[in-house]
């Protein structure tokens, strides 16, 4: 399973990749770019630039209610939404406390903190969690969730660089809509959670025509949107609401 960056490889990868791979998701704030696709691209940068191998992006509605935004596996949404089902979890936590996690030991101590988190966790062949909180000023608006093989402590460098991704997806969630239109920050929240669902219920139809599993669903629709210069939000509205159909979301584009 291990996909992430691992401090084997030395640290030099990941202090050298970090401003290039940062700089390009940040070039995306100042044009018009979809939130759920940039959240995405988050998760996947912690994998890539931590010793970490998933990631996922919980996000807090109007009423303080969390909810999944963002995974870079299905094993991650799973975990978060078992979090969100039980009412309790490492990234609950932190975003209540507003506190960072730091990498704990998930057949540990951990383990009796979490007690059902850490047992599934553990059996889909994860061992430590951390995790990262998602503010704007004053409030906190979600948190960011790494899971890792290993249960080593993140070093004072990568605890930065994972909270400048939480920021960073803090920013992708207010300051899209804001380019819109000067919503309240609670709106933009909810606008984003509401895009997230329309996603998901996208990417089932395209799961049940096709016979793919949920992630290759999305991957389909993914590169669907990019092969029509779409962003993904607006291609899965269209299906949604049957202005295109679910055989026109799963086909290469013309050439």
């Amino acid at each position: 399973m291990t996909t992430g960056h691992t401090r084997g490889e030395g640290p030099t990868r990941g202090e050298g990749a970090f401003p290039v791979e940062f700089a390009e998701l940040t070039q995306s704030l100042v044009n018009d770019y979809d939130p759920i696709e940039l959240l995405d691209r988050v998760t996947a940068m912690c994998v890539d630039l931590l010793p970490v191998q998933a990631a996922g992006v919980l996000l807090a509605d109007q009423w303080g209610a969390l909810g999944t935004i963002a995974s870079s596996s299905e094993q991650m949404r799973l975990l978060e939404l078992m979090q969100l089902q039980t009412d309790h979890g490492p990234c609950l936590e932190c975003y209540r406390t507003g506190e960072p996690i730091n990498t704990l030991d998930l057949t540990g101590p951990a383990a009796r903190r979490w007690p059902d988190f850490a047992a599934r966790a553990v059996a889909a062949g994860f061992r430590g969690i951390a995790a990262m909180p998602m503010r704007l000023r004053d409030d906190l608006i979600g948190a960011l969730n790494l899971l890792s093989e290993q249960p080593v402590p993140l070093s004072h460098y990568e605890q930065r660089v994972a909270q400048a991704l939480a920021d960073l997806a803090t920013i992708a969630v207010v300051h899209e809509r804001t380019l819109r239109r000067p919503e309240l920050p609670v709106e933009q929240r909810l606008a984003v959670l509401n895009q997230r669902v329309i996603i998901e219920q996208a990417t089932g139809m395209v799961a049940q025509h096709g016979g793919y599993d949920l992630s290759e669903a999305y991957g389909v629709l993914r590169r669907r949107a990019r092969e029509t210069g779409r962003r993904l939000t607006d291609l899965a509205t269209a299906l949604v609401e049957g202005r295109i159909t679910v055989s026109e979301a799963d086909r290469p584009a013309t050439k």
